[in-house]
């Protein structure tokens, strides 16, 4: 959708950003969790996501693999936001849960699908990889890929929301694993 804006309104809009402090990582409750999971991407040129991966192609939601989840861990949640939008909050582009809390992987194109992992709902209503697709002109965008580890199970059901997700997080979370990925339009 917000690739249909004309590169001059994304240039025009290039100072509204609603930044990192407004993410789910960034709420007073989750800031000080232990960052002591790795998070990664595969197939990723640094932190650029591909093409692929972004609504300039099919869309697929990226390779990822994670490790030093915690033993006492009982699930893990994934939440991808976009931090950089022209809106006055961050765009959620995905919500996975239910993830089983060992050392693992997802691979390209399993979130865009919901027969491999539950998800709940992304900025656009659907429960899948909501595919980047920032604004031409509006710079680069800054997706952050953020893992938390549950001290139990999440109870989670359905498609559920952020806010939803977020309440259970600041109940539940015990560690975290966070990862930067960009996109931009020229």
């Amino acid at each position: 959708m917000l690739q249909l804006l004309p590169a001059a309104i994304g240039r025009a809009l290039s100072g509204v950003r609603p930044g990192t402090d407004a993410l789910t990582c960034a709420r007073l409750q989750l800031s000080d969790l232990p960052d002591s999971m790795h998070l990664g991407g595969t197939g990723m040129m640094g932190t650029a996501l591909p093409d692929r991966c972004t609504a300039d192609g099919p869309g697929l939601s990226p390779a990822l693999h994670w490790s030093g989840v915690p033993d006492r861990a009982a699930e893990l949640v994934l939440v991808v936001e976009d931090a950089d939008p022209p809106l006055p909050r961050p765009l959620v582009h995905l919500i996975g849960y239910g993830i089983a809390p060992t050392d693992g992987h997802a691979n390209e194109g399993d979130f865009s699908d919901p027969r491999h992992f539950s998800t709940g709902r992304n900025s656009y209503g659907r429960a899948r990889w909501l595919p980047p697709d920032p604004p031409r002109g509006h710079g680069a965008h800054r997706y952050v890929f953020q893992l938390y580890a549950l001290s139990s199970l999440s109870m989670l059901t359905g498609r559920p929301g952020l806010g939803a997700v977020r309440d259970m997080l600041e109940e539940k979370a015990i560690a975290r694993g966070l990862m930067l990925a960009t996109y931009e339009r020229a």
